[in-house]
């Protein structure tokens, strides 16, 4: 199982960011912009907040005004659950399901250094479970072990 610091090394660092007092109309355009489902909110280089598009399918219709004149705060999850470099998938997955989120800030002594998504953990997953099946696969056809329906001769 790969680690939180294996997976960035594979994915990148790049974070999107938007200030909190920003419009929502400016965070949905980042977002599209940038082909990405969430931005991390920060502030003075703090994460304050993380906005996804679930927050803006929610709880835009609560406010009951326009998007471009709703800023980010109002919307965004201000607990961020994050993990750090030491974490694995496993851990990370753990987190998605049971916290039931879809983006997971790094953190790495108190700076974000990245940001993981469910997509990213379930690529690694499957690409972890090929390579399994792949070597057992080899080590059954390499050591001669007769398959179903075959005999030794």
């Amino acid at each position: 199982m790969k680690t939180v610091k294996q997976l960035l090394q594979q994915k990148g660092h790049t974070v999107t960011t938007i200030d909190p007092d920003s419009s929502v109309y400016d965070a949905m355009q980042l977002m599209a912009d940038n082909n990405t489902g969430s931005l991390l909110v920060m502030s003075n280089d703090k994460l304050v907040g993380i906005l996804t598009e679930r927050d803006f399918s929610r709880k835009t219709y609560l406010l009951d005004k326009p998007v471009k004149d709703m800023q980010v705060k109002e919307i965004m999850t201000q607990q961020v659950i994050y993990v750090g470099l030491d974490n694995t998938n496993e851990d990370c997955m753990s987190l998605v399901t049971e916290m039931r989120v879809r983006h997971l800030p790094v953190i790495d002594a108190d700076k974000v250094i990245g940001i993981l998504s469910i997509g990213d953990l379930v690529k690694d997953t499957i690409s972890e479970n090929q390579f399994v099946i792949k070597e057992l696969e080899r080590y059954i056809y390499d050591t001669g072990v007769p398959r179903q329906g075959m005999r030794r001769t």
